[in-house]
């Protein structure tokens, strides 16, 4: 399948290859920093814990310490998932795959690549796709 960011081997196709490229790599960086940073900030919530006999259950600063360190942690999570999809989307475009929809197998805007640099749709399919779980009647 042919990237269409680099089709041929023209001057536009590398140009933008190179565009694709440098701005998966700075998604990472900043997503990278983004991962380091909330990994001091549980740390220290952490430590300052572990300074005073905390009981989340019974301390009244307890719960809204409890949601703090959960809320750091999906943070963290969320930033870690996100660079395996920044991995996935550098693999695509050395396979020449990147900027394909993997549902439709159309072209992925470059306005939205722009936006969403590791995007796997288009718009129109994305849209198609219902973004939370149905919820048990």
């Amino acid at each position: 399948m042919g990237d269409p960011f680099q089709s041929g081997h023209d001057e536009h196709g590398r140009a933008t290859f190179t565009t694709a490229r440098a701005r998966l790599a700075a998604d990472r960086a900043d997503t990278l920093a983004r991962t380091a940073a909330l990994g001091r900030d549980f740390d220290g919530i952490v430590a300052a814990n572990a300074l005073v006999a905390v009981d989340d259950e019974h301390d009244p600063e307890g719960a809204s310490t409890a949601f703090e360190r959960a809320h750091v942690a999906a943070l963290m999570a969320r930033a870690r998932e996100h660079l395996e999809e920044l991995d996935l989307a550098v693999e695509r475009l050395e396979r020449g795959e990147y900027g394909q929809c993997e549902d439709c197998g159309g072209a992925i805007p470059p306005e939205r690549l722009e936006i969403r640099p590791a995007a796997t749709t288009c718009v129109r399919c994305a849209r198609s796709v219902p973004r939370r779980p149905p919820r048990p009647d």
